[in-house]
């Protein structure tokens, strides 16, 4: 298939909306996810973009999978694309803050863009939004929710910083 088209798929985390177009994933959002430019409805499974990229998320969320390799495409500015390949680079089970990002791209003074950026992100967990936090630690905006946010970071945590855990 060559056009724009999505599935929802049921997962651990509740239904989400995958769309792709062509061969990539253009999109993967939470409920409530506005399909009204996602295209047609489709079968993940008799999909060559939506099938790998359900099976991988299912993976994912299952434990047994920590990277992604379906063809991704994103349509941003160039600050925008910065930000979600600089998104890609932060390795499963880490965080950074909004500030380290910002620095890594060009000065802590980008902090609030970077904001915006990882808030526009159009293609959720496969470009791990999730692992960026507060300067302090805290979870802050995540199109999905922080209850989300909390459980994808839980599932990322590593085996020995999850066990010295108080709670």
């Amino acid at each position: 298939m060559t056009g724009r088209r999505h599935a929802i798929i049921p997962t651990s985390l509740g239904d989400m909306t995958l769309v792709a177009e062509g061969n990539d994933l253009v999109g993967c959002r939470f409920p409530p996810a506005d399909t009204s430019s996602s295209g047609d409805v489709v079968e993940p499974m008799d999909d060559d973009a939506l099938g790998p990229a359900a099976t991988q998320l299912r993976e994912y969320l299952d434990g047994r999978r920590t990277m992604f390799d379906v063809p991704l495409r994103t349509e941003g500015d160039e600050f925008q694309q910065r930000v979600w390949t600089a998104l890609r680079d932060i390795p499963f089970g880490q965080t950074v803050s909004y500030g380290q990002l910002a620095t890594a791209l060009g000065g802590p003074a980008l902090a609030r863009r970077v904001g915006r950026a990882v808030g526009q992100n159009p293609i959720g967990v496969f470009i791990p939004c999730h692992r960026v936090i507060g300067a302090d630690g805290s979870l802050t905006g995540f199109g999905g929710g922080l209850q989300r946010k909390r459980l994808l970071l839980d599932l990322e945590e590593p085996p020995e910083r999850r066990a010295a855990r108080l709670f």
